[in-house]
């Protein structure tokens, strides 16, 4: 019996178990859950003979090294910065271990370490990271094996509410981690190339400078820039490509409505706010508007952003809920960022009939034989209900297996790594392929980069 240790149980735990435990019999696997919540951890092995869960803290040393000790792989889907305590016992100890999150500075330090002792650490083998890296890679040395030579490549991905349970004006709910969404672009301006021109967006600017993409039978949507496109040269081995950006898909209209939030200073994470558990949902927004003894909280909202009463941006402020006077935050020493979480989430949950969606777009400009030519290259996955959703599909599923391939010794290439060679991302595509992750290939005429494109 092989032994994977699999630590947290969080939403995007659900595709990897499931996976892990139908091979379990013909693979002869015993897959041990550990979670700070034994609950959460037992739940998710759905009783399963092959499986147990188990309390787990990833700071408790003792523990820690006593249960990695015992198995032999280690998956992490805990949190990125959480990584690294289960790396350094699993180099110690000889594991090999995988997680979905990009390689930290600590991380990547152990690579040579980890490549001495012959381990593999799979990192950035989710979706996003993980299949961007995979699908873009195996069209780009596709392109390169046939003597092509790149001159542009831009990349999408949105995790998105699916067009059956679309039912709000902003198109969007939460389907993952809420945190995440809220505090977006923020730390430093979105930094990219266009046609051989370095580009830079502050935060304050970001969601009004978006660029519009269609994807056949899903409509048109929008997407604004990632942080920093600029390292993806190294890593795809693109130095010298004219144009390189990487952004976040949402439906059209999202971005505009987004920065109203922007704008006000409610999605900052820098300071707290006093008496914040007793703050009703009228009384937070009222903070980050000017003092009037006689407008009230809407009036000052509408005069502060500069829209009017019958404007759809206000009928999505109103959606929300924001100015309710008995809804209370009940959160101390919130952030403001934390706050307005808090507000989004009553509106944004998938509840448990609803399903959501993963939407991933490539585009590829290429010079080949004194010609210039684009692939533009898109995947749309659904999701089954709120449990087992595309977003927990799409991260656990190439988690899963990377896992089983390097139990099974078809991984081997040792260090900290990411997945961008064939020997990862070739059969990997194609195993994904028969769970429905399949992407869609069209051939056009190489345009370039078309500033009309860009809104704001």
């Amino acid at each position: 019996m092989r032994h994977i240790l699999i630590i947290g149980a969080g939403r995007s735990t659900t595709s990897l178990v499931r996976y892990l435990l139908e091979k379990s019999e013909t693979e002869n696997l015993f897959l041990t859950i550990g979670d700070i919540s034994e609950e959460s951890a037992q739940k998710i092995t759905n009783g399963h003979s092959n499986a147990k869960g188990i309390y787990f803290d990833v700071f408790d040393e003792a523990q820690r090294s006593k249960v990695i000790q015992e198995h032999d792989l280690v998956i992490s889907m805990l949190p990125a910065r959480f990584h690294i305590e289960a790396a350094k016992d699993c180099l110690k100890y000889g594991k090999n271990m995988v997680t979905a999150s990009y390689v930290s500075k600590e991380m990547q330090d152990l690579h040579e370490a980890v490549e001495k002792k012959g381990l593999v650490f799979m990192n950035e083998i989710g979706v996003d990271p993980g299949i961007d890296h995979m699908s873009a890679m195996q069209v780009i040395d596709r392109i390169r094996d046939h003597g092509g030579k790149m001159l542009l490549f831009e990349s999408f991905t949105g995790g998105l509410v699916a067009p059956e349970s679309d039912d709000n004006l902003w198109h969007y709910k939460f389907t993952w981690n809420p945190r995440n969404v809220v505090v977006a672009g923020q730390g430093g301006a979105a930094e990219f190339i266009q046609e051989g021109t370095y580009k830079y967006i502050p935060y304050h600017r970001l969601f009004r400078r978006t660029e519009f993409l269609d994807v056949d039978g899903y409509g048109r949507f929008e997407a604004y820039a990632n942080r920093n496109s600029l390292k993806y040269r190294s890593v795809y081995g693109l130095e010298d490509i004219l144009t390189l950006y990487r952004g976040t898909m949402r439906r059209v209209g999202f971005s505009k409505a987004w920065n109203m939030f922007v704008q006000l200073g409610m999605t900052d994470d820098g300071y707290t706010i006093p008496n914040s558990e007793n703050l009703s949902y009228r009384e937070f927004v009222n903070l980050f508007l000017p003092y009037s003894p006689t407008d009230s909280v809407e009036l000052k909202m509408r005069h502060s952003l500069k829209i009017d009463q019958d404007d759809l941006m206000w009928d999505k402020l109103v959606e929300l809920d924001i100015f309710n006077p008995e809804k209370k935050l009940g959160i101390k020493e919130a952030t403001p960022a934390m706050a307005l979480q808090k507000i989004l989430t009553d509106k944004w949950t998938l509840q448990s009939d609803e399903k959501d969606m993963i939407v991933m777009y490539h585009k590829f400009g290429y010079q080949l034989d004194g010609k210039k030519k684009q692939i533009d290259s898109s995947m749309v996955l659904i999701g089954e209900d709120q449990t087992h959703t595309a977003m927990a599909k799409t991260v656990g599923l190439p988690v899963a297996m990377a896992a089983l391939k390097i139990l099974n010794g078809e991984i081997t290439t040792p260090g900290v790594q990411i997945p961008i060679t064939k020997e990862v991302y070739e059969p990997i595509l194609k195993e994904l392929e028969t769970h429905g992750i399949t992407f869609k290939e069209k051939f056009t005429d190489y345009l370039g980069y078309n500033p009309n494109n860009i809104g704001g």
